[in-house]
């Protein structure tokens, strides 16, 4: 996800033009540059060392083949800021997965802490070895605190889902979270940090749908229950603590499990609907996800056609958030399989 140097490359990417800010003038640059060196040197403080345990191994009891489930990405899919494995999201997720499939399911960890979309086409390959059931992307942090453009990123992440589509794995990409609630980075830079990580998710969901997967909203992660509850994040400010990777392994479940057709219909009744009609237009839809955290968009038909006259059709689906089993339950259930969880 994001890394010490994120404010630094926020302000620059600002200070040359990105988000419109490099005409705004030299008393602005100076205050975002000044802004990135404070986060910068409280961040730098903090920051953890190494990754956690990757968690690889098989959870679950049950018969038939395992499902194997691939985590691609970078430090969020890592699990960057907990030191043990069974509170990163792969790990919170297969157990998840595991219990409601009442099928054993392999966890392969090749997210990279620092990796961007262009990273991907690696992780990628490494997971096609693996025969993956179903895989899960997070990524596009880094991309915007470096500023990369958004068609670039965005192309290298249709690349991965068209792969990983066409060997038959389902696809679930959680979206660029809202970096704008990083508590280390000051007006105007916070501001600026929302409105691109807003952008990117949004693309990220048109391409991600029309290249045959779904995507999760990750706002509601980084957005108003961290901005309102420290204990979300860890020590660095930057990342997710143990409770925020619950958070999105919260969300991320439910659509995981719906990919692979053991989602329990039950689960969804009740709930209120984003609107009377929730299928749009895909970019429509994008637009609307990326506001609403905790959204889920899947491709769609209208009277049997998948595209209308404003481009395709998608699915808006406000799930649920389900429990997900605790570290101590992911270790319990890690035991029982008889393959230990390290960390």
């Amino acid at each position: 996800m994001i890394r010490t140097d994120t404010a630094r490359r926020l302000a620059t990417g600002a200070a040359y033009g990105g988000g419109g800010v490099g005409i705004a003038g030299a008393a602005l640059v100076a205050l975002l540059r000044e802004e990135a060196r404070a986060a910068r040197r409280r961040v730098e403080a903090r920051t953890t060392k190494g990754d956690p345990p990757s968690g690889d191994g098989v959870y679950g009891r049950g018969r038939g083949t395992p499902i194997v489930l691939a985590v691609l990405g970078d430090s969020s899919a890592v699990g960057l800021g907990v030191h043990r494995a069974a509170e990163t999201p792969g790990v919170l997720v297969a157990a998840g997965l595991a219990e409601l499939a009442e099928r054993p399911v392999r966890l392969v960890r090749l997210a990279k802490s620092g990796a961007r979309a262009a990273d991907l086409e690696v992780q990628v390959d490494r997971a096609l070895a693996e025969r993956p059931t179903v895989a899960v992307i997070m990524i596009g942090a880094n991309d915007v605190t470096a500023r990369t453009s958004t068609a670039v990123s965005v192309g290298h992440l249709t690349d991965a889902v068209r792969r990983l589509t066409a060997a038959g794995c389902e696809v679930v990409v959680g979206t660029c979270p809202d970096l704008g609630t990083i508590r280390p980075i000051a007006q105007p830079l916070r501001t600026l940090a929302r409105r691109w990580s807003r952008q990117m998710a949004a693309a990220q969901t048109v391409a991600v749908v029309e290249a045959g997967g779904r995507t999760v909203s990750l706002g509601s992660l980084l957005g108003p229950a961290f901005a309102s509850d420290r204990t979300m994040f860890s020590v660095d400010e930057f990342h997710p603590s143990g409770a925020g990777y619950a958070a999105a392994a919260a969300v991320l479940l439910p659509s995981v499990a719906d990919a692979l057709g053991v989602w329990p219909a039950r689960a969804d009744r009740g709930l209120r609907s984003l609107r009377r009609d929730t299928v749009r237009p895909v970019a429509h839809a994008a637009a609307r996800a990326a506001n609403r955290p905790g959204t889920e968009v899947q491709a769609a038909e209208v009277a049997g056609s998948d595209t209308g006259p404003r481009g395709p059709w998608a699915l808006l689906r406000r799930r649920r958030p389900t429990e997900v089993p605790t570290p101590e339950q992911a270790e319990h259930a890690e035991a029982e399989a008889g393959t230990p969880v390290a960390g």
